[in-house]
């Protein structure tokens, strides 16, 4: 028996699974994804670092685990929690179980637990911390004597030392915030040489490679906690073809001069309408953020919002009106699915070559 306890009080009681050990405690923000699969895209997903993710799928595990899924070779999830767990060991070339995978990879899973339940009260509240303890006590201890967390989530999931992915064509560089590894799939498969650098590489040293347009990667936590980031980015905004994608959608409205703002629950799932506001069409997409860009604050920073979304009106994605700059919120590599968005990086490239096609033009929705 083991217990995740939020900041606010409230117990939800499960059974262990994974890598417990036999006392302390795992800390971390308690969110919600909404997807009906992709469990092992979600728990190597660095955006996760520093959470405890709980899955409202009701059966998770049913397909074991599947090594050629995982978005990160490093895990900074800090717990999972689930209603029931499968084994999927007998599943079609699965390598292992997902409970295996925890146990290998040092991950604290509580399972049985009312995810339901769970999901409503963090719809009400709003997202909360919360700690796993195998003692009620130890978790509420905890509480009493938490202080600060300590360094941005950021400089713990990206790379350590810069990198580079061979390619025939053309160099392009991409900061690494926290970037799951279908980014660099997509960019790969047309045709960039990619060279890949940690969060804190200062704008010089990207420029001094010459790359044919810049690419910001998701990431975890706050974008407003980044400010020696954003001093990088303002040097680099007017000198290359960027794309943005989740945490480097809103760091370029930051370094713009507008503002983010943490939502009520955030948006974690596989299932989130977007409406392109040009041509009104519509996709499903995929999500894992908990900020957002404020629309208002865009007015005289150069960026404009070009995509909502159709469930609360956020701003899912800009384009600048004097550099060749785009930006989306959500996942356009589509792991996990949908991957009907996956046109954003077609526009990138349409950007790269100096062509500024409408959007009624490309079948993109950016």
């Amino acid at each position: 028996m083991a217990y995740l306890i939020l900041r606010d009080g409230l117990v939800f009681e499960g059974e262990t699974f994974g890598a417990w050990p036999d006392q302390g405690v795992r800390a971390g923000e308690v969110v919600f994804n909404t997807s009906m699969s992709g469990y092992q895209e979600m728990i190597t997903d660095l955006s996760y670092a520093g959470q405890i993710l709980v899955l409202t799928q009701p059966q998770i595990g049913n397909y074991g685990w599947h090594d050629e899924e995982s978005e990160a070779e490093r895990i900074l999830l800090r717990g999972l929690v689930v209603r029931e767990l499968c084994g999927g060991e007998g599943s079609l070339h699965a390598d292992r179980s997902l409970a295996d995978f925890c146990c290998q990879r040092g991950i604290w899973g509580l399972k049985g637990v009312d995810t339901r339940a769970l999901t409503r009260h963090i719809r009400r509240y709003g997202t909360l911390p919360g700690v796993l303890a195998k003692r009620a006590e130890e978790g509420l201890e905890y509480w009493r004597k938490a202080g600060s967390s300590g360094r941005h989530w950021v400089y713990r999931a990206c790379i350590r030392e810069e990198y580079e992915i061979p390619g025939p064509g053309e160099l392009l560089a991409v900061l690494d915030f926290g970037a799951k590894r279908n980014i660099l799939r997509e960019l790969s498969r047309r045709g960039f040489r990619i060279k890949v650098f940690p969060a804190w590489t200062e704008a010089g040293e990207i420029l001094d490679c010459h790359p044919a347009g810049l690419v910001l990667t998701n990431g975890p936590g706050d974008p407003g906690e980044l400010p020696e980031i954003a001093r990088n980015l303002r040097v680099l905004l007017p000198r290359l073809p960027i794309l943005g994608i989740c945490l480097g959608h809103q760091l370029l409205a930051l370094v713009a001069g507008g503002k983010t703002y943490k939502l009520p629950f955030g948006h974690r799932g596989a299932n989130h309408p977007v409406q392109d506001l040009r041509t009104l069409k519509t996709t499903m997409t995929s999500q894992n953020h908990g900020y957002a860009v404020e629309e208002g604050s865009l007015r005289g920073t150069g960026f404009r919002a070009v995509l909502k979304n159709l469930n609360d009106g956020t701003v899912e994605g800009m384009e600048h009106e004097d550099y060749p700059i785009i930006s989306v919120q959500y996942h356009p590599e589509g792991a996990p699915g949908p991957e009907e968005n996956r046109d954003v990086f077609e526009r990138f490239v349409e950007l790269l070559n100096g062509r500024r096609c409408s959007p009624e033009a490309s079948s993109s929705t950016i």
